[in-house]
C-alpha cells in the first residue's frame, strides 16, 4: 500500500470559483495514480501551499483574486522549480499564452477539453511531457522564433551538448520519447537521462519550459519546427 502512495501524482488545484474546484478534484480523484493534497481559492493561497507542499504539478487558472495565474506560475516556479505548472482556463488570448509560457508554464489547456484530456495531460507533465492546446502550440512556436535573438545569448554548445541539441530539436517537433529513442538509435533510458540533464542545466521541470527557452535564445531557428 505504501508502495503505491508514493508513485501518485500529487496534485495542486487553483481557481477561484468553487464549483470548478470541486468539480477537477472528482475528474482527477477517479484516478488511482492521481492525489489532489490542496485546493486554493486566489493566486497567494496557490503559492503558500505549493511552496509548502510541493506538488507534483499545480492546475491553475490565469483570473484569479491577489495574484493572476502569470503571477503564481513566475512565483511558482522560483519556489518550487520542480512543479510543473499546468494552465487549465477559458482564455485564449495570445498574450495571455506567451507571457504564461514565458513565465515557466509547462502545460496550457482550455477549459473546453475532455475529463479524459485533463487526466492525460497531467500524467504527460509528470513524465516530462509537453502538453499545449492544438490551437495554440502553432503560435507559441511562431512567437518565440520571431522574438528570438533581440539579445546578446550565449551559444547553445555552451549550455547544452551536441546530443542534447540534438533531443531538443527533435522535442520541439513533437516527437515522444521513445520515438526520439528510434531517431537516435538510443535507449528509452538513455533519452530519459538526457532530458533530465537538459532540464537540470536550463533549470526547467518540464519539455514546454525546455522549447520556450531555446527559442528565446535563438537556438533554434524555423528548420527546426514542424
Amino acid at each position: 500500500m505504501l508502495a503505491a502512495i508514493m508513485k501518485q501524482i500529487k496534485l495542486l488545484i487553483a481557481d477561484d470559483h468553487v464549483l470548478v474546484r470541486d468539480g477537477t478534484r472528482r475528474i482527477l480523484e477517479t484516478e488511482k495514480d492521481l492525489q489532489v493534497i490542496a485546493e486554493a481559492g486566489d493566486g497567494e493561497e496557490a503559492v503558500m501551499l505549493t511552496s509548502r507542499l510541493q506538488p507534483d504539478v499545480a492546475i491553475v487558472d490565469i483570473a484569479m483574486p491577489k495574484l493572476d495565474g502569470i503571477e503564481v506560475t513566475k512565483k511558482i516556479k522560483e519556489c518550487c522549480p520542480a512543479t510543473a505548472v499546468l494552465i487549465l482556463t477559458a482564455y485564449d488570448d495570445d498574450q495571455f499564452i506567451f507571457n504564461l509560457l514565458a513565465a515557466g508554464a509547462a502545460g496550457y489547456l482550455l477549459k473546453s477539453v475532455r475529463s479524459q484530456e485533463l487526466v492525460d495531460a497531467v500524467r504527460a507533465l509528470h513524465a516530462g511531457e509537453s502538453v499545449l492546446h492544438p490551437t495554440v502550440t502553432r503560435k507559441v512556436l511562431d512567437h518565440f522564433i520571431a522574438t528570438s535573438g533581440k539579445a546578446k545569448q550565449q551559444e547553445p554548445m555552451e549550455t547544452l551538448s551536441h546530443r542534447e541539441m540534438e533531443i531538443m530539436k527533435l522535442v520541439t517537433r513533437g516527437l515522444s520519447n521513445k520515438d526520439i529513442a528510434d531517431e537516435l538509435y538510443l535507449s528509452m533510458r538513455t533519452v530519459q537521462s538526457h532530458l533530465g540533464s537538459i532540464f537540470s542545466k536550463l533549470g526547467v521541470g518540464s519539455r514546454t519550459e525546455a522549447v520556450v527557452r531555446a527559442l528565446k535564445e535563438g537556438w533554434l531557428t524555423l528548420d527546426d519546427v514542424p
